[in-house]
């Protein structure tokens, strides 16, 4: 028999509210400050490479999120240009990080209806990961905070958070992880024994791709939002 659903978790950053646009913006906004000031073999596609090899060698060290991604411009910034980049151009990435920071949360279609519906079915838990300050800012932004049973803020999203996290509110086999990222909000969600609802916002990013678990019999996929309270309805039906 199939295991009553007993916990809901949602992803936060483009799943319930917009943020990876804000990051591509930056990005852009990045390589006009270095535009004058790389030499001529470098080009957009070379400096994308340059500042996601940086962000992948410090996210043991800085974690996800504006302020890692900010430290990662910096450094990408002084060596593109030789270390000749001015302070300047390093001001303007520090107040694009804060910008960044300071920008309000914006709810993605169906957010508050979908953690809603899903409140009539199980515990809900927000389960997001990033810098611990700037998530409780956005969720306190958001308005749904209200919504949610319990709040778990993590470094990193692995089979064995999962399995812990869930473990405190009903268990792994009776949990379900709704989110946008492939390899964080689903397949390490079902690793751990839960269901992955992958709801696709935009182009993924490279760190957060994965294999889809197309064949999997806890792997589901929704266009958008609007389809989680019947997709809820159809697993608590068997």
């Amino acid at each position: 028999m199939r295991a009553p659903l007993r916990i809901i978790g949602f992803d936060a950053d483009d799943t319930l509210w917009h943020n990876a646009r804000f990051f591509r913006l930056t990005q852009e906004r990045l390589g006009d400050l270095l535009a004058p000031h790389m030499g001529p073999q470098l080009g957009p596609v070379d400096l994308e490479a340059r500042l996601l090899a940086a962000e992948r060698r410090n996210l043991g060290r800085y974690g996800f999120g504006v302020k890692g991604f900010t430290l990662s411009m910096i450094e990408t910034a002084i060596e593109v240009t030789d270390a000749q980049v001015p302070a300047s151009v390093i001001a303007d990435l520090l107040e694009a990080g804060r910008e960044m920071l300071d920008h309000p949360i914006e709810l993605l279609p169906h957010a508050r209806a979908a953690v809603q519906a899903a409140a009539g079915h199980a515990r809900v838990v927000l389960i997001t990961k990033g810098d611990l300050l700037h998530q409780e800012r956005k969720l306190a932004q958001s308005g749904l905070g209200d919504l949610f049973d319990a709040v778990e803020i993590v470094s990193e999203k692995t089979p064995a958070v999962y399995a812990r996290v869930f473990g405190r509110h009903g268990g792994a086999e009776a949990g379900l992880m709704v989110g946008d990222s492939m390899r964080s909000d689903v397949v390490a969600a079902i690793e751990a024994g839960a269901w992955g609802v992958h709801v696709p916002h935009g182009t993924p990013w490279a760190i957060e791709q994965a294999a889809t678990p197309a064949t999997h019999p806890r792997f589901r996929t929704l266009p958008d939002l609007s389809g989680l309270h019947p997709l809820l309805m159809r697993i608590a039906g068997g």
